[in-house]
């Protein structure tokens, strides 16, 4: 079965979010610290992945990650803070 994954990256400073959704979350995340690709997170140097959720159903990812990018910046710092109040650096734990 296919999985799916919303995730929410920061830079080293914890203060600008970057919220995502794939297919392969640690393919994404090679791609985001290795800066392969020409986007917002190489820009601003976000990361450093602190949350995800996965999901069988791209339709309820791509909704979640909307939802999530519809929020506040609070909203994104308590469900970060809720899971991960430290803002480790969970792309060890994945790969």
């Amino acid at each position: 079965m296919k999985h799916y994954f919303v995730y929410l990256e920061i830079n080293p400073q914890n203060t600008v979010i970057y919220v995502g959704v794939t297919n392969d979350l640690v393919r994404r995340m090679y791609e985001h610290k290795e800066k392969l690709v020409e986007v917002f997170t190489k820009k601003y140097h976000v990361s450093k992945l602190v949350y995800f959720e996965t999901f069988e159903d791209i339709q309820e990812a791509i909704k979640r990650e909307k939802q999530i990018k519809g929020g506040s910046r609070k909203k994104k710092i308590a469900l970060i803070e809720k899971e991960n109040p430290l803002y480790e650096d969970l792309y060890e734990k994945i790969v």
